[in-house]
């Protein structure tokens, strides 16, 4: 790694209860945090129907939030937070919320990774995965317990 180089870093947020919206209610949690820092935020889902999900409840999921955003899909638009699931996002965002099931390719060009994970065991035995990935790499590694 050249010199002064900032090696990204990966958070887990690891869901303790089970709730019917806990992935995606996190997920807007931890972008309004991010928002409200002024970082540029990128929701990396597993599909369309997930990035429409995360969409429609950023407008909504608290009454006094408001995060303008759009899907990277939409035109040329840009915001500070996008959400996508087959493209790379342009260059100038900081912040990687990742939902997807493997480790996006583009990762590492991202300052902080937030991968959330949920009860669900089967996307617990993925988060195992990618968490061996990054750790196997050498990159820092932080575990959150989270309930909602």
């Amino acid at each position: 790694m050249p010199p002064n180089t900032i090696m990204t870093r990966i958070d887990f947020y690891i869901l303790k209860n089970q709730l019917d919206q806990g992935l995606v209610l996190l997920t807007c949690r931890l972008v309004e945090k991010a928002y409200q820092r002024g970082h540029y935020v990128y929701i990396h889902t597993t599909d369309q129907q997930q990035s429409q999900q995360i969409d429609d409840l950023l407008w909504c999921f608290k009454e006094s939030s408001f995060i303008p955003h759009c899907q990277l899909t939409e035109s040329d638009e840009q915001a500070q937070v996008m959400i996508g699931h087959a493209h790379e996002p342009p260059l100038e965002f900081d912040v990687l919320v990742n939902l997807a099931d493997q480790v996006p390719l583009f990762f590492s060009r991202f300052t902080r990774v937030a991968e959330i994970v949920d009860g669900d065991e089967n996307r617990k035995q993925q988060a195992r995965e990618r968490f061996r990935f990054y750790r196997d790499r050498g990159y820092p590694l932080n575990s959150h317990d989270i309930t909602l």
